[in-house]
């Protein structure tokens, strides 16, 4: 299969060329992009899924909750709902999608909705709560009907979007020349020990307009798992099934293998909707790991108490708090 890509790169370079276009459109005028009367930080890629968008919309929340009021909006990404629509604690994945579900867990304060036009939904949040003082777009790069404040591009370490082609052939949205849209650059999952030699090295490799910001993060686990009834220390959480419907499980797995865990683990495709015989098979299983993201989706669907997620957090590797400054400086 991935060699057979490879002969549907002439539906590539179309693809591309066509979406090229359509930048060029707004580039100029022609196509227009709407600002807003508050700022708006937009978080995407150039690659489809596994760069860690969601953990970096929460590492935002987390920076900019002390000094602004904040929403974050998504497109609700295969719910059954439709329009705009603010998410409650009570909604379910099937309704909201599983990463803003999960935004309004972890921080129930925070303003998030959905909605797919990104202009509508953005207009309702102000018109609904005007003491907003700022919104977060996750996976909005190529949305280009909304003009960004602050634009910030992931792309994760070990698959950056300089070493990949556009879909069909590879997994980029658009030429990877589109990355000169973004004001910050950030380099996900990195090793927590990554050199400065490394840094440079990709930093030469992405070669960076100029201007541009380039900030390298991490993957921080949680050294215990946890339910909706308690946490149980990682240390002695042992002989499990590690179920996984994201990207990129392998970051993940390498943890977890490191920590030398005894699990079996069933891997699916990013966002998979369970089966009935799936979620039968899953009742049979003495006790389940997940992501926090899966575990929006199966906490309501399966019976057992056995349920876990294990929390991540992104961490920027740099120890001068300059990309906490930088949004400082650049938004406020």
């Amino acid at each position: 299969m991935k060699y057979l890509r490879y002969f549907l790169f002439p539906f590539s370079v179309l693809y591309g060329s066509i979406l090229s276009v359509r930048n060029l459109f707004y580039d100029y005028g022609i196509f227009q992009s709407k600002a807003f009367s508050i700022p708006v930080v937009c978080v995407g890629n150039l690659n489809t899924g596994g760069t860690g968008k969601s953990p970096m919309i929460e590492l935002l929340i987390r920076m900019l909750q002390d000094q602004a009021q904040l929403a974050t909006l998504s497109r609700g990404y295969k719910r059954t709902t439709h329009g705009f629509l603010e998410v409650r604690q009570d909604h379910t994945t099937s309704e909201v999608g599983d990463e803003p579900l999960q935004f309004k867990t972890n921080y129930p304060n925070v303003h998030v909705a959905v909605d797919a036009d990104r202009q509508r939904g953005i207009s309702t949040l102000i018109q609904n709560h005007p003491q907003l003082d700022l919104i977060l777009l996750d996976d909005a790069f190529q949305h280009r009907k909304v003009k960004p404040d602050l634009s910030i591009l992931l792309t994760s370490y070990g698959d950056l979007y300089t070493d990949d082609l556009v879909l069909p052939t590879g997994n980029l949205r658009e030429f990877a020349s589109g990355a000169k849209r973004a004001n910050v650059i950030i380099i996900t999952k990195c090793p927590n020990q990554i050199s400065e030699t490394v840094k440079t090295e990709i930093i030469n490799k992405i070669h960076p307009e100029h201007g541009q910001n380039v900030f390298f993060s991490t993957i921080i686990y949680a050294e215990f798992v946890s339910n909706s009834t308690k946490a149980v220390k990682l240390e002695g959480f042992d002989d499990f099934t590690l179920i996984t419907g994201i990207a990129n499980p392998e970051p993940l797995v390498g943890h977890l293998n490191s920590l030398e865990k005894n699990f079996e683990h069933l891997a699916f495709a990013d966002h998979h909707e369970f089966t009935n015989d799936e979620l039968k098979s899953f009742e049979k299983k003495t006790k389940i790991l997940t992501t926090q993201k899966d575990y929006m989706r199966l906490k309501s669907k399966l019976k057992t108490k056995n349920l876990y997620y294990i929390p991540i957090q992104t961490k920027i590797l740099d120890t001068s708090d300059s990309f906490q400054n930088y949004l400082q400086e650049y938004l406020f």
